[in-house]
């Protein structure tokens, strides 16, 4: 049975990735992919196992208890992340975001590069590496007119969107997912990873400041940017960051999981929201739906009604598919394998970074977690967040920035491969080395 098991769980992975080619959602194969993996685990009455981390063992356990035990680990994931979601889309509801339009004033091509990767690093890190990426290409294209010069901007944004996402505890799903799961925290984090994130940005950076396609001045006007739709755009923005950072203090201080802190901020953040909504000074047109939208619905609706509910729902799918295969027992044994066949388990770790270019990080850092035993903050979970967070750059397909980069500005698979690719390589190999230097001479040496 533990064929039909893999032979199902690799059809599935193979659909998700290639969702561009088959015109199928991702989240259908996944959403799938559990549902059959799970009953053929009931109907076939296989033994399920729960891991025990400090005996480095299978315990045998209940088919419902485990399964109750891994939808209760995921909902976690979803409903902060759901919560996030709404934040943002209450930021964009009041036109926040322009806000960062305003910072735009040079018209120079290198250091628009600069302000971008800056802006993408940072941005990533608070509201994560996908968010950051719409906002960004957005503001790009109404600052550069030229395509071509845009889709190496563009190219740029995902690398550093991607470097800023993987040092923050909310800026990427895979490194909210091992924070969540308790393998991080989010000083030791930060503390490991930060600087192995900012070589991943700068190193690329650097290079490609010295293009051809990076030098000289861009064509357009920037005085022509628009106002805020809203009088209150730069006050939800600022309010809506600071309450997405608030939530690692919450969980620091309270020791209660992050969606708790997450549901807090949200409910902060709505209440504004509201205030804000009911005055005669809020919206002035609100994507084009007038003073109706402002007067009738309430904004924590209207970006309830926004969030991308088919990622969500992709999430739950692959998420409790691979841990069908961590209750079977299988991504323990092969683990256990992995490191007899390549005991430097560095080496491990950068294949999960090179292997989240082609597949999906998620299910990767998934496995990992049934994977590996080590306790938490331990260098590897650190360097597992790095590798899986900036990994994803080398391909356009590798990571979510990328992918909506590429439905927003039309890059083509191949373009990026040939311009872009091989910078991400350059960014993610040095940061490599820059967090293996950290770790074993400053931090632990």
């Amino acid at each position: 049975m533990e064929t039909i098991i893999i032979i199902v769980f690799l059809a599935g992975y193979l659909a998700i990735t290639l969702e561009h080619n088959l015109k199928i959602d991702k989240l259908i194969p996944a959403l799938a992919m559990m549902a059959i993996l799970w009953a053929i685990i009931a109907l076939t009455h296989m033994d399920v196992f729960e891991v025990n981390a400090e005996l480095r063992e299978l315990e045998p356990t209940h088919i419902e208890e485990i399964l109750l035990h891994h939808l209760g680990k995921t909902a976690e994931i979803l409903v902060f992340l759901l919560g996030a979601m709404t934040i943002v889309e209450i930021i964009d509801y009041f036109d926040g975001f322009a806000t960062i339009k305003g910072y735009i004033r040079t018209r120079s091509k290198r250091k628009l590069l600069w302000l971008f990767s800056i802006l993408a690093f940072i941005l990533s890190a608070i509201i994560d590496n996908l968010t950051a990426t719409i906002v960004l290409i957005t503001i790009l294209q109404k600052v550069i007119k030229d395509r071509e010069t845009r889709l190496w901007f563009a190219g740029m944004i995902i690398i550093t969107a991607n470097a800023g996402g993987a040092w923050s505890p909310i800026g990427d799903v895979t490194t909210t997912m091992l924070w969540i799961a308790n393998k991080v925290s989010a000083l030791e984090l930060v503390k490991h990873v930060l600087l192995p994130s900012i070589v991943c940005m700068v190193v690329p950076v650097l290079l490609a400041s010295r293009f051809k396609a990076f030098k000289g001045n861009i064509d357009s006007e920037l005085g022509g940017l628009e106002e805020p739709k809203s009088k209150f755009g730069s006050t939800m923005l600022y309010l809506g960051l600071g309450a997405i950072i608030f939530v690692p203090f919450f969980k620091t201080i309270t020791h209660l999981p992050p969606y708790v802190g997450m549901m807090l901020s949200l409910a902060v953040v709505a209440t504004f929201a509201e205030i804000y909504s009911n005055s005669k000074f809020s919206i002035s047109n609100v994507e084009g739906e007038g003073d109706d939208i402002a007067g009738h619905h309430s904004p924590v609706h209207h970006s309830l009604s926004k969030i991308e509910l088919p990622s969500i729902l992709f999430f739950l799918g692959i998420l409790l598919a691979v841990a069908a295969l961590e209750s079977l027992g299988m991504l323990f044994h092969y683990a256990e394998g992995l490191n007899s066949a390549i005991p430097n388990t560095d080496i491990v770790v950068m294949l999960f970074g090179v292997g989240s270019a082609v597949i999906d990080n998620v299910p990767l850092v998934a496995a990992s977690l049934g994977m590996f035993s080590e306790g938490m903050d331990n260098p590897l979970w650190h360097f597992i967040a790095y590798s899986a967070g900036t990994g994803g750059s080398m391909l356009i397909i590798g990571s979510a920035a990328g992918v909506v980069a590429m439905g927003m500005e039309k890059i083509d698979f191949f373009w990026y491969f040939k311009n872009i690719a091989w910078l991400a390589l350059i960014g993610f190999l040095s940061g490599a080395g820059a967090f293996i230097f950290l770790r074993d001479f400053v931090l632990h040496g």
